[in-house]
């Protein structure tokens, strides 16, 4: 499992103007600061962060390595999806400006609608009953303390992706890489054990 933006994907997030613009707490993460307003502003907010992501979608590009890896997993027929706390519509369109949606399957692309947002596991729980797999099978792959978190709490392995090794996700994750060449060899040993 990947998370998409920062991990498969560079976009021009800029989350404190975001938070700035919406009148959103700025030590909140977005999707949390808009849970605490009142249910017909949540709905104007989020009206307003789906235009942002989907005008960010438009102008993503892939990072470095990701072609490389999804086309090794394709290949050796391994099972990948998407958990992103985007919209899948949004996630699906960042795919598809980047090239990368001949990856993946859009029934295994969810985003904030389909499962309750990371650091929740439940989205990694749905492809693990999607897969029919045992969390020790599968890794979770992301930037950021949520995506590890949420893979830790589903009892998949998590590993982090810092490609300008902060050291910011040491403790967080079983593996940390820098590029994404790097987890073609460790999917390789994970694939063939």
């Amino acid at each position: 499992m990947f998370d998409l933006d920062g991990t498969l994907v560079h976009s021009e997030h800029d989350y404190a103007a975001l938070k700035r613009d919406l009148g959103l707490p700025p030590t909140l993460p977005v999707l949390e600061g808009i849970a605490s307003f009142g249910a017909a502003e949540q709905l104007r907010l989020f009206d307003r962060v789906d235009r942002w992501e989907q005008h960010l979608a438009q102008r993503a590009t892939a990072l470095p390595g990701a072609a490389t890896l999804l086309r090794d997993l394709a290949q050796r027929d391994t099972a990948v999806g998407i958990l992103t706390r985007n919209t899948r519509s949004t996630a699906l369109a960042t795919l598809r400006a980047t090239g990368l949606d001949r990856f993946f399957a859009p029934e295994l692309v969810l985003g904030r609608d389909e499962a309750t947002p990371k650091p929740a596991p439940d989205g990694i729980l749905h492809l693990l009953r999607r897969w029919d797999l045992a969390p020790a099978a599968v890794a979770m792959v992301g930037d950021a303390d949520f995506d590890l978190l949420a893979a830790t709490a589903a009892g998949v392995t998590p590993i982090g992706y810092d490609p300008l090794r902060l050291g910011r996700l040491e403790g967080l994750a079983a593996l940390v890489v820098g590029h994404l060449d790097e987890l073609v060899p460790f999917f390789r040993g994970a694939v063939s054990h």
